[in-house]
């Protein structure tokens, strides 16, 4: 490695000091920091870091990811591989650490803790205790990934206390997940050895959780956007909260990370020192992560930016090597390997028809999930809906239309319910990214475009789907039935085309697909459909859609 140095402003951020000074950087590390009279006014600070998100959100696998991400000035990610071990279990995990071992960026992965999520949903793997055992031995493996089954911690369940006793035995951190838990409910949670949660969607709940001894991961995504509700903590508790994106799809990403969310904090007024320590140091300390904090010693992990108000990145350094210049990646594009786990065959209309009542032909009382832009969350809700032909149909003057789930790992008979919000006036969006479990999610009009935005899916073994109406077109997922094999810039342009013509099809949805992605996660309140039938998380059982 090269030795080189950089001058500039220097900011120490736990000093909440800025002060010119010259970088002497040798081996990739940080050999001196030297106090100068002047410097140029361009700004030296530690790199960002992504205190929790899923590659696998972003469409793209790590190597591609990470060239992406450099550009604006991202230097490690805390990644939960949660998503792909769901579909290929710790074949899926070891794919993961493979591929991101081909790029300098610092992803640090943890051993998921819920494959699956639940037994309410058709998973493609487990991995029980044994196996996070075997996981959290590895030194690749930084932290027990979010343990979502808070009603098993709740509980005393024996595999899921002993999946947290495995990272406390290896003395590496337990990440938290659990939205809307609050008061003995939340001090029970964290005091089973849960240290953080990123699920706080109001104020109150976050001063709930850190009360409780917890850190709050303050999430801005491209389908939950918690930013605005927990910013004040960052002037109530700015040692307790991080920043992160939780999952942040390609087009989102191709425009910033988490420097959008440290602009737009110190734009309101939140002290900079305050956002950088969130931004920058937090993560690092907490998980212990091996990346520089710019001081002597450390691995030369910095960014370069322009000003402390926009922050743009000049430069980006891992170890002491440039990764990205001037909003341009030098990372070069590498060769993606491909893993997956898709078995079923194509369906007919008719596996979507949903029977009435017998001798009902006038209308079905039926219950409705209501989804919400830019949360993870649903309501519930009723409607009536007519019957033609001996089926429930969908009412577009009600804004109700049909759910289905379908499991992608065996043959079987699609779960069929009833969705509200998505205001699709024709045609169906489809989507083999349907967190947790990765099996088939499609929201559409009728059978028809329903089917066909389905078996496109299953064609390509993977993707999300548009139908008009007529026809289907796709943006393939090959890895996994998750991720491209292709580079970021493609995907975005694909994912963002899509996402416009959901638009014309009638969808106000900012995000409609990642929306989609969510609507069978029976972890998160209130009303979700997965491959087995419409699942009430708040009293954690099946309903019926037929009310």
């Amino acid at each position: 490695m090269e030795s080189f140095t950089l001058s500039g402003q220097y900011v120490a951020i736990e000093e909440k000091k800025i002060f010119p000074a010259e970088l002497s950087i040798a081996g990739g590390r940080i050999a001196a920091i030297r106090p100068l009279e002047a410097a140029p006014m361009r700004y030296l600070l530690p790199g960002f870091v992504d205190a929790h998100i899923h590659i696998e959100s972003s469409m793209l696998v790590p190597t591609e990811f990470a060239r992406v991400a450099v550009t604006h000035g991202t230097v490690a990610t805390v990644s939960d591989p949660h998503e792909i071990a769901n579909v290929c279990g710790v074949a899926g995990v070891t794919y993961m650490i493979g591929n991101a071992a081909g790029s300098p960026l610092k992803f640090n992965f943890g051993a998921p803790s819920c494959v699956p999520a639940t037994s309410f949903e058709t998973a493609g793997a487990t991995i029980d205790a044994a196996g996070i055992d075997a996981l959290l031995q590895r030194d690749d493996i930084r932290y027990l990934a979010e343990m979502m089954n808070f009603p098993g911690v709740l509980n005393g369940d024996e595999q899921v206390m002993a999946k947290i006793a495995a990272a406390q035995h290896y003395g590496k951190p337990v990440d938290g997940h659990a939205p809307g838990l609050r008061g003995a409910e939340a001090r029970l949670y964290a005091a089973a050895g849960i240290s953080t949660d990123h699920e706080c969607v109001t104020l109150d709940e976050a001063l709930d959780k850190i009360a409780a001894g917890m850190l709050i991961l303050i999430r801005e995504g491209s389908a939950a956007r918690n930013y605005q509700a927990l910013a004040p903590l960052l002037h109530s508790h700015p040692r307790k909260v991080m920043f992160c994106s939780d999952d942040k799809h390609p087009d989102e990403l191709l425009k910033g990370h988490i420097n959008e969310l440290v602009v737009r904090a110190v734009a309101e007024g939140y002290p900079v020192f305050d956002v950088l320590y969130a931004a920058c140091v937090l993560p690092v300390q907490h998980y212990g992560l091996d990346v520089g904090l710019l001081r002597e010693g450390d691995a030369a992990d910095l960014i370069v930016v322009d000003n402390l108000r926009e922050f743009t990145v000049l430069e980006t350094y891992i170890d002491g090597c440039k990764v990205a210049e001037n909003g341009r990646s030098l990372i070069a594009a590498t060769p993606v390997a491909s893993i997956n786990h898709f078995s079923i065959s194509p369906l007919v209309p008719q596996a979507f028809a949903l029977p009435a009542p017998e001798d009902n032909v006038s209308g079905v009382r039926c219950r409705i999930i209501d989804a919400l832009d830019g949360q993870l969350i649903t309501e519930a809700s009723e409607a009536v809906l007519p019957v033609a032909g001996g089926y429930v149909m969908t009412d577009s003057t009600q804004d109700v239309l049909k759910i289905a789930v379908v499991n992608r790992y065996r043959n079987a008979a699609p779960a069929i319910g009833f969705i509200r919000n998505f205001g699709l006036k024709r045609g169906a969006l489809a989507s083999s990214v349907a967190h947790d479990s990765h099996n088939i999610v499609v929201v559409g009009v009728d059978d028809g475009s329903i089917c066909r935005a389905v078996n496109t899916i299953i064609a390509h073994r993977g993707g999300i789907s548009l139908d008009d109406g007529t026809s289907s077109e796709v943006m393939p997922l090959p890895v996994a039935g998750l991720m491209t094999d292709g580079d970021a810039v493609t995907a975005g342009r694909l994912y963002e085309e899509l996402s416009r013509k959901a638009g014309t099809l009638g969808t106000s949805l900012a995000a409609p697909f990642m929306t989609l992605s969510f609507m069978a996660l029976p972890v998160i309140p209130y009303l979700k459909m997965t491959d087995k039938g419409l699942f009430d998380v708040g009293e954690f059982a099946f309903t019926t859609v037929l009310h």
